[in-house]
C-alpha cells in the first residue's frame, strides 16, 4: 500500500502544512492550540496540534517545527493510540550511540535543523494508521530580551488550510506592573483578537473563524500565513530593578531609567573589499549615512575604510557637528570597492584611534563590518584575535557584523567576545541597511559603563560584568542564594554614569522573598541563562578549560531537558516504526547528522531490506530528468515492504557494471510525495559529490548475490544517510554524479542539475582577454573539484589542489605548500586553512576547502568580477555568484503543476522536473537547498558539452 508524506511546518510558534493544499477528504488538522505563558521575561511555548486521517490506508505524517534561536526545545510528546511517545534528551555522544543502534535494526534515524535568519528547524515523522489520530507537543523556553525599548513575542502562522479550531493564547504576567502592550502583525485580525490589560498582566486570545483565517492582510484560501506579534514593557524605577527569588534561587532585572546618555566616541570599520561589491556596498553607503545623522552633537566618531590598504576619513576624532558630518556623509558616499581584505590592520588602526584621543566621561566603541575572510596582511586568525585583544586592553566593546554568509563568523564572534562585545549576522536580504542601523541604534546610547553587579549571600552567578549599559537594554543577571538564606542576601550594582560614579541597592538593604514565581521558574531562567554564556565561554578556551566548560553545560542541558549544541532530543516511535535524533546547531551551522562531524540534513530515511532480485536495477521514474542518476520508486516492488519503497541511488548504473573494486555512496530516503531525494550524501549533505564519508559504516553488510547485477556486489543495507556498494572485479567503475545549484531570477527555489563523471569544466573566460579558468571534479572516490587551474595570460598559470599551489611562468615552476602570499604577476593569492584566495584587477576568487580530511575537496566561489564578456559556468550557479554576468543563461522559470510530476516552462519549453535538494557549497558550513532537479542541457539552456574542456 502506498503512502503519501504530510508535513506540517511550524514557524515560530506555529505549525505550518506542506505548500500544497492537501485534500480534506485525506486527512484533517481539526485542532490547532497554542498557549505560551511569559512571566518575568521567560516565555514557555507548548503547541499541540491534533490531526486525524482519514484515509483507509496508513500516512506518513512529517512535524516540522521552526522556533526561534534563542530557544531551547525541552519536551516533545506524540499521542497515538492512547500511547505517549516522549522525546528523551541526552548527550550528543548518547545520541549517537542510540541513533546507530536504531540504524542498525533497519529503522530509520533522521535529524533535520537548518539555520534561517530567526529560527532554526526540527522535525519528525510518524505514520498514521487509517481512520486513525495522533496529538503532537512540542514546548519550547526563552527569555525575551529586550531591545529598544519593548520585548517580542512574534507568531509566524502559515498552516496553509484553515483550521477548524485554532487558537492562540498568550498569558503574560510581570510583577513590576506592564506599561505598554501592543498587538501588531498581518495576522491581527481586530474582529478575532481579544486583548486583555490589567496593571501586571495581559491576556491575548486569537481565535479566528476558518472564514476569518482567509481574510487576514497575508492569508488567503489556504489559510493563514503572517506574523502575530506581542509587544510589551515593564514599569522601570531609577534604582535597583527587579529582583525576583524562589527555592533558592534569584533573578535580577537590571535596566535603570531616567538616566542621562553619556556622549559617545565611535569609530566605524567599513569593509571595501572586492567581495562587497554591488549591492552589499549600496546598503552599507546607505546604512552608515543613516547612522551619521542619528549621532548627537556631543559625540565624537571616526571613519576607516579597508581593503588590502587602510583610508581614513580623518587620522583622529572629529565632534558631530553639521560641518563634519557632511563631509563624512561625502565620504561615505564615495566608498568604493576593491582589492582584498586587511581586517587585522582596520582593527588595529582603529583602536589606536580611539586610544589617541581619550576623553572623560564618554563611552568608546569600535564597530567593523566586514563580508569575508582576512585575505590580506595578518591572514592567521589566532593572531590576529591576540593583536586585537593587545590593541583594546578591555578598554572598550568591539562590535562585529558578519554580512552574509562568506564570513567566518566563528572568527568574528570570538573576537568580539574576547572583547566585550557581540558579533552579529547581517542577512544578504532588501533590508540589510535597516539591519545595520537596527544594530546601531541598540547601542547608540549609552548610560552607563563598567557595571559590576555583585550579591553578597549569592553563589554560582552568570555574568556579573559589563562594560557597557545601553539605553533600551536590559541587563539579566541570576544565581543561587547561599544556603537559601535570602537574610544575608545583598544585591549592589556600581556603575559609572556620565559624571559620576553610581551605586545602586536596596535602600531596606535585603530582599524580600516574592513568592508569586513558580518553583521551578527562577531555577530555570538560571539554568537557561548558565548555559548559554558558558556555550560562549567554550568558544574563547582551549584545551582542558575548554573541555570543563563543554561538561558543566553539558550536564545542565540534561539535568533541565534542554536541546542544546551538545545534546539530541532522541523520539522513539511506535514499535515496528524509527528512531530519530534532533540537536540544536550553533550560528550559522548547516544541518548535521548525528554521527557524522561535519554539516548534514537528513530526514525519513528508510533503507530497503529484502530488496527482489530485479528490485533496483531498472527503475526510473517517468519524468526523471536524465542525468540525475537516481532511482526512485513511486510504488512498492513485488516482494519489497510498503515502508522501504523509495530508494535514491544510482543502483541502476550497478546492472551493468564489473571490473575494479570501486565504491558507491547514494543517499536513501523514505519519502512517498512528489519530491525526489538527492542521488548522494556527502558529510550527511543531500546531494552529490556521491561519495562515503571517512569510512565510517554503521551498517550490516550483506553479501547475498542479486539477479541482475554484477557478481559480488555487496549491499550495506542501514547506514541511512550513505548506501555503499563495493563493486569486485571487473572493466567499468562507476561514475559519481555531481550537483549544482542555478539560482533562477525571482523563483522561490533554485534549479539543480547533475554533472557525471570526473570530468574538466570550464568555470570561467574572457574572450578579450587571456583569463581563463577551470576545474577538474573528482573521481568516484571524492567529490567537487580535485584541481582548479587559472590561466592568468598565455605563460602564466595558477595550479590549485588541495596540498599545495604550483605557479608556472614560462619554463619556470614554483610548489607552494604554506600560507605565505604568493605573487603571480599582478595577482596575489593567499592560502588559508579552508580558502584560497586568488586576486587581480577587478577579479577576485575565492576557492574553498569543504570537507574534512581524505574527503576534503575544492569549491570556487567567484566574489567579484566586473567584466559582460565572461563566457563559462562561473557566475552561474549559486557556487559562484547569481548570473549578473550572463542574463541569457539565468533563465527564469514558470511552474506548471502536472499529476504525478512538475513541469516547468523556461523559454517556451515545458521540461520535466523533480523536487530534489543540495548542498550549497559556496558557502562554509554548507547549507542543504530544496531545488527543482532537470538535466544540465535544460538548466544551462545549452548543451552541458559547451561547457566541458
Amino acid at each position: 500500500m502506498e503512502r503519501a508524506v504530510l508535513q506540517i511546518t511550524l514557524f515560530g510558534l506555529l505549525l505550518a502544512l506542506a505548500a500544497t493544499q492537501p485534500n480534506k477528504d485525506d486527512w484533517d488538522i481539526y485542532s490547532f492550540h497554542i498557549n505560551s505563558t511569559v512571566t518575568s521575561r521567560y516565555a514557555t511555548t507548548v503547541i499541540t496540534s491534533r490531526m486525524a486521517n482519514r484515509m483507509d490506508k496508513s500516512k506518513e505524517i512529517e512535524f516540522h517545527v521552526r522556533i526561534p534561536k534563542n530557544a531551547f526545545i525541552s519536551k516533545f510528546r506524540m499521542f497515538i493510540d492512547g500511547q505517549v511517545y516522549d522525546g528523551i534528551v541526552k548527550g550528543k555522544e548518547k545520541a549517537r550511540q542510540q541513533y546507530t543502534e536504531a540504524v542498525s535494526r533497519g529503522q530509520s534515524a533522521g535529524l533535520v535543523s537548518s539555520v534561517g535568519r530567526t529560527l532554526e528547524e526540527f522535525k519528525t515523522s510518524v505514520t498514521v494508521a487509517a481512520h486513525k489520530k495522533v496529538t503532537f507537543e512540542l514546548t519550547y523556553e526563552e527569555l525575551l530580551k529586550r531591545r529598544l525599548g519593548k520585548y517580542e513575542l512574534q507568531i509566524h502562522a502559515r498552516p496553509m488550510q484553515p483550521v477548524k479550531s485554532f487558537k492562540v493564547d498568550v498569558h503574560i504576567h510581570e510583577e513590576s506592573g506592564i506599561n505598554i502592550v501592543e498587538v501588531k502583525g498581518g495576522l491581527a485580525l481586530a474582529d478575532a483578537i481579544n486583548k486583555t490589560h490589567a496593571d501586571n498582566e495581559v491576556w491575548v486570545n486569537f481565535y479566528p473563524t476558518e472564514d476569518q483565517q482567509k481574510t487576514c492582510t497575508s492569508c488567503g484560501e489556504q489559510g493563514l500565513n503572517g506574523d502575530l506579534v506581542i509587544v510589551y514593557d515593564v514599569n522601570r524605577d531609577s534604582g535597583l530593578g527587579d529582583i525576583k527569588t524562589s527555592a533558592g534561587y534569584f533573578v535580577h532585572h537590571f535596566a535603570p531609567s531616567s538616566l542621562t546618555r553619556i556622549s559617545k566616541n565611535v569609530v566605524f570599520l567599513i569593509d571595501r573589499s572586492g567581495s562587497m561589491h554591488g549591492k552589499k556596498m549600496q546598503q552599507t553607503r546607505l546604512a552608515l549615512i543613516h547612522i551619521l545623522n542619528d549621532l548627537s552633537e556631543d559625540d565624537h566618531f571616526g571613519l576607516i575604510t579597508f581593503d588590502g590598504s587602510i583610508s581614513y576619513w580623518k587620522r583622529e576624532l572629529v565632534q558631530a557637528n553639521q560641518r563634519n558630518l557632511e563631509s563624512a556623509k561625502i565620504f561615505s558616499r564615495n566608498i568604493r570597492e576593491s582589492g582584498a581584505t586587511n581586517i587585522n590592520s582596520a582593527v588595529l588602526e582603529g583602536a589606536s584611534l580611539l586610544n589617541a584621543h581619550p576623553r572623560e566621561d564618554s563611552a568608546s566603541i569600535l564597530i567593523l563590518l566586514t563580508d569575508g575572510d582576512p585575505t590580506s596582511g595578518v591572514t592567521n586568525l589566532e593572531q590576529i584575535q591576540s593583536n586585537v585583544r593587545v590593541a583594546i586592553a578591555d578598554k572598550f566593546p568591539l562590535y562585529c557584523l558578519g554580512f552574509g554568509f562568506d564570513v567566518n563568523f566563528e572568527f568574528l564572534e570570538k573576537m568580539s567576545l574576547q572583547n566585550n562585545g557581540v558579533a552579529r549576522r547581517i542577512y544578504e536580504d532588501s533590508d540589510a541597511d535597516l539591519q545595520l542601523k537596527g544594530f546601531y541604534e541598540e547601542v547608540a546610547t549609552p548610560l552607563l559603563i563598567d557595571v559590576t553587579m555583585s550579591y553578597n549571600g549569592g553563589t554560582n552567578l552568570t555574568q556579573t560584568e559589563f562594560s557597557q549599559y545601553y539605553n533600551g537594554s536590559e541587563i539579566v543577571v541570576a544565581g543561587k542564594i547561599t544556603d537559601n538564606d535570602i537574610g544575608t542576601f545583598t544585591p549592589q550594582v556600581v556603575a559609572i554614569s556620565s559624571s559620576k560614579k553610581m551605586t545602586f541597592s536596596n535602600p531596606n538593604g535585603t530582599v524580600e522573598s516574592t513568592g508569586t514565581e513558580s518553583a521551578d521558574q527562577i531555577q530555570r531562567v538560571w539554568a537557561y541563562l548558565t548555559v548559554k554564556q558558558l556555550l560562549e565561554k567554550e568558544l574563547l578556551l582551549s584545551g582542558a578549560e575548554k573541555e570543563n566548560v563543554k561538561r558543566e553545560a553539558l550536564e545542565l542541558s540534561l539535568k533541565y531537558s534542554f536541546v542544546t549544541p551538545l545534546t539530541s532530543m532522541v523520539v522513539t516511535k511506535p514499535e515496528g516504526g524509527d528512531t530519530e535524533v534532533l540537536h540544536k546547531p550553533k550560528e550559522g551551522e548547516a544541518p548535521r547528522h548525528p554521527n557524522i562531524g561535519s554539516s548534514g540534513s537528513v530526514m525519513h530515511f528508510f533503507v530497503p531490506q529484502g530488496l527482489p532480485d530485479d528490485g533496483v536495477s531498472s527503475i526510473q521514474p517517468r519524468g526523471f530528468a536524465p542525468g540525475a542518476g537516481s532511482v526512485m520508486y513511486n510504488s512498492a516492488p513485488q516482494g519489497v515492504p510498503e515502508k522501504m519503497v523509495k530508494q535514491s541511488s544510482s543502483l541502476s548504473q550497478y546492472a551493468e557494471t564489473k571490473g575494479r573494486s570501486s565504491h558507491y555512496t547514494g543517499s536513501v530516503m523514505h519519502n512517498f510525495g512528489a519530491r525526489q531525494a538527492s542521488p548522494g550524501a556527502r558529510q550527511g549533505l543531500p546531494g552529490p559529490p556521491a561519495y562515503g564519508y571517512g569510512g565510517m559504516d554503521y551498517g550490516r553488510v550483506s553479501s547475498k548475490k542479486r539477479k541482475g547485477f554484477a557478481p559480488g556486489v555487496v549491499f550495506a543495507s542501514i547506514a541511512p544517510t550513505q548506501v555503499h556498494a563495493t563493486i569486485v572485479p571487473g572493466k567499468d567503475k562507476i561514475p559519481v554524479s555531481h550537483r549544482f545549484l542555478l539560482k533562477a531570477e525571482n523563483q522561490s527555489l533554485p534549479l539543480c542539475f547533475d554533472v557525471t563523471g570526473d570530468v574538466r569544466l570550464k568555470l570561467l573566460h574572457h574572450p578579450t582577454s587571456e583569463l581563463s579558468v577551470h576545474g577538474e571534479l573528482h573521481s568516484v572516490t571524492n567529490g567537487g573539484f580535485r584541481r582548479i587551474v587559472i590561466q592568468l595570460n598565455a605563460d602564466l598559470y595558477v595550479d590549485v589542489e588541495l596540498n599545495k599551489i604550483t605557479v608556472r611562468e614560462g619554463s619556470r615552476i614554483t610548489h607552494h605548500t604554506g600560507q605565505d602570499p604568493i605573487t603571480a604577476g599582478s595577482w596575489t593569492i593567499i592560502r588559508r586553512d579552508k580558502e584560497i584566495d586568488v586576486a587581480g584587477g577587478d577579479t577576485h576568487l575565492v576557492i574553498l576547502i569543504q570537507g574534512k580530511d581524505a574527503q576534503s575537496f575544492l569549491w570556487p566561489v567567484l566574489r567579484q568580477q566586473s567584466s559582460d564578456s565572461a563566457e563559462g559556468i562561473l557566475g552561474q550557479l549559486s557556487f559562484f555568484v547569481v548570473c549578473a554576468l550572463c542574463p541569457a543563461l539565468n533563465p527564469v522559470y514558470e511552474e506548471v503543476p502536472q499529476i504525478p510530476f512538475t513541469k516547468l516552462r523556461i523559454k517556451d519549453q515545458e521540461i520535466d522536473v523533480t523536487r530534489a535538494n543540495a548542498a550549497d557549497y559556496s558557502i562554509s558550513p554548507p547549507l542543504t537547498l530544496d531545488c527543482w532537479l532537470l538535466s544540465a542541457d535544460s538548466a544551462l539552456q545549452r548543451r552541458l558539452e559547451a561547457f566541458i574542456v
